[in-house]
């Protein structure tokens, strides 16, 4: 069967491997569309430490049933439409048993710690196969990463009495903006990119501030009344953004941390006393965060075309992935159909 395959830094193609076969308890699926994620394009970019090349990259994904084995719920039937939970957990590391699996500590994500979604076929554990009957093959490659943004929104305890600052609208950040809108509070967004940003205002961000062109603490205190925001949510994972997200943020404040910075980060750690702030990671998502984007989407408010910037093919995939690279602040996501 066909695949893409990331062989070194900068370098794609399509390979021919052996089509899975399934088994007991396993699910065999036909992969429809798949999503490039930022780690994907950091993979390519050699710049993923997690990653050992060669490798078949991607975890977001849209597929429908092909076979069940042995022991499958009859739940899931062939012809449904599924997206997929990418992630592995142990069930003996501290994380798993407090019940946080999304952050295992052994966790291994499909296109990262293993060969991943972009091929024509994949066999997964029947509990890693998660129903999306009443939305398309292409739209369920959204729902994983909307889902990290939701997860963030959770992490954070996001209530409706909250002004939350969502730093970067990408596909992660417009998951949080999404997620913190139907909880109730007053979003505020901030990118680079005034098309994000007016993408933003459409999914429920209430005010937006543009990093580049605008003052952000100046805009933030008037927004907040010289209160600053209750809850910050980085999505960008750049040093600067780390940053901001600690000076920004509100006394008493808490802060969720989703991007990798891919170098060290200096605070003025005074802050994180004297503010007494809850600094905390948000890695992943649960199965409940892909239950509520998937309820999110059947609603039918999502904007789906204008989240999917390109729906490409394997063979254009190199190409596609060459062009993110040089301009990687105007894409939200890149679709390979299969």
């Amino acid at each position: 069967m066909k695949a893409i395959q990331i062989t070194a830094p900068s370098d794609m193609k399509v390979v021919d491997i052996e089509k899975p076969v399934v088994k007991s308890g396993e699910v065999l699926v036909k992969i429809k569309y798949v999503g490039f994620c930022g780690s994907d394009l950091n993979t390519f970019l050699g710049r993923n430490p997690m990653v050992k090349l060669p490798v078949i990259p991607g975890h977001e994904v849209g597929a429908v049933i092909e076979e069940t084995g042995e022991n499958v719920p009859d739940s899931l039937k062939p012809g449904m439409n599924v997206t997929i939970n990418p992630y592995t957990n142990c069930g003996k590391c501290a994380s798993c048993r407090n019940g946080r699996v999304n952050a295992c500590e052994h966790n291994e994500t499909l296109g990262v710690q293993r060969n991943g979604a972009m091929c024509e076929y994949l066999v997964l554990p029947w509990n890693k196969i998660i129903p999306a009957n009443n939305i398309s093959s292409r739209d369920c490659a959204l729902i994983e990463p909307m889902s990290v943004g939701f997860h963030a929104v959770s992490r954070a305890q996001v209530s409706d009495i909250d002004i939350v600052m969502v730093i970067g609208c990408g596909m992660i950040g417009m998951g949080a903006i999404i997620r913190a809108s139907l909880r109730g509070s007053t979003v505020i967004a901030i990118d680079l990119d005034d098309e994000k940003l007016e993408l933003a205002k459409r999914v429920g961000a209430h005010f937006t501030i543009n990093s580049m062109t605008e003052n952000v603490h100046q805009r933030l205190m008037e927004i907040t009344e010289g209160y600053g925001p209750d809850v910050v949510i980085e999505a960008v994972g750049s040093p600067s953004t780390y940053i901001m997200a600690v000076n920004e943020v509100g006394f008493t404040g808490r802060v969720v941390c989703i991007g990798y910075a891919k170098s060290e980060v200096s605070f003025q750690t005074k802050y994180f006393v004297q503010k007494e702030l809850d600094i905390r990671g948000s890695r992943n998502a649960l199965p409940a965060d892909f239950r509520a984007v998937i309820r999110y989407m059947e609603q039918g408010t999502c904007p789906k075309d204008e989240l999917i910037s390109k729906v490409t093919t394997p063979e254009s995939a190199l190409q596609t992935m060459q062009e993110w690279a040089a301009a990687p602040g105007k894409v939200f996501r890149i679709l390979v159909e299969f």
